[in-house]
């Protein structure tokens, strides 16, 4: 197989992975507190990748980037209780599809804040993904439903938290921030779990919190593999494969289907992400020095 062809599958997985832990946790929300599951989970996904990030070389954190590291942990957990939340009131596939619109949001807040070069053509797929979205989210006389809220707030939030992951020193391991970011996750699970009485688990949701954490655990496992191998403007774009998972987990498990304006919006969504995928790859072509 080719590099191209090998990132394209590993971020198939990860998306699969990702989308089948969604599903799991939705499944048992309606048992057990959001803390619960986020102190169960974290816990099995943490040690899991402890285990990883030793058998890799160990932790390795330069002073300078605690700073950086603190932000990106706070920007994940928001964005984990936020989507979890969103994840709860409404269908798999409608907050999968809001989600697709986080790699327009971070090019779009890459070039306000970061300086990074967008064309006009980037500018109109961008506008053009926002406007699914709304087809998505569908705001009515009174605004936006409360699930809508918890999705685009997480979208906000997972955006912060990838703008620092850009700005941060190249010497720190992808799974060291990983794990960094598993653990704050996990930290506020045990913190909320103080405001909630935890719920007793019998098997069934012993199997299904266990299952998520391999999940999680395989997602990131896939990212980090995917960026190593291929060409990321190649490989990007199959990330919207995960709103396949999510449509077909929602009908299967929770008998959910989006209708015809929500499916809509989710296409203009994917095809914009990926026609900026294919602008940004004809820019960097562009930048490329010419060697002789």
């Amino acid at each position: 197989m080719t590099p191209n062809q090998t990132g394209a599958l590993l971020m198939m997985g990860a998306m699969a992975a990702y989308t089948f832990n969604d599903a799991l946790v939705k499944l048992i929300g309606g048992a057990l507190p959001l803390p619960q599951i986020l102190t169960v989970r974290g816990l099995a996904a943490s040690v899991l990748i402890y285990l990883l990030v030793r058998r890799m070389g160990g932790l390795h954190l330069p002073r300078r980037a605690w700073g950086m590291i603190a932000l990106r942990c706070a920007g994940e957990v928001s964005a984990t209780y936020l989507f979890l939340t969103a994840l709860m009131v409404m269908p798999i596939a409608n907050v999968t599809a809001v989600l697709q619109v986080l790699p327009l949001a971070v090019t779009l807040s890459a070039a306000l804040f970061l300086q990074e070069p967008v064309g006009w053509r980037r500018m109109a797929a961008i506008a053009a993904g926002f406007c699914g979205m709304l087809l998505i989210v569908r705001p009515g006389p009174e605004g936006f439903s409360e699930g809508a809220l918890y999705a685009l707030a997480s979208v906000a939030c997972i955006t912060a938290r990838d703008l620092v992951t850009r700005r941060m020193p190249p010497e720190v391991p992808s799974m060291t921030v990983t794990l960094m970011s598993s653990l704050s996750v996990l930290a506020f699970g045990i913190a909320g779990s103080a405001a909630v009485e935890w719920q007793p688990m019998g098997g069934r949701e012993l199997l299904i919190l266990g299952c998520a954490a391999l999940f999680i655990f395989a997602g990131y496992l896939c990212s980090v593999m995917t960026m190593r191998v291929g060409e990321i403007a190649v490989i990007a774009p199959l990330r919207y494969s995960g709103l396949l998972w999510a449509l077909l987990l929602g009908w299967l498990v929770f008998g959910e289907w989006p209708d015809a304006v929500t499916l809509l919006g989710a296409a203009i969504v994917a095809g914009a992400g990926v026609f900026t995928f294919y602008r940004e790859r004809q820019a960097a072509r562009k930048r490329r020095p010419v060697t002789r």
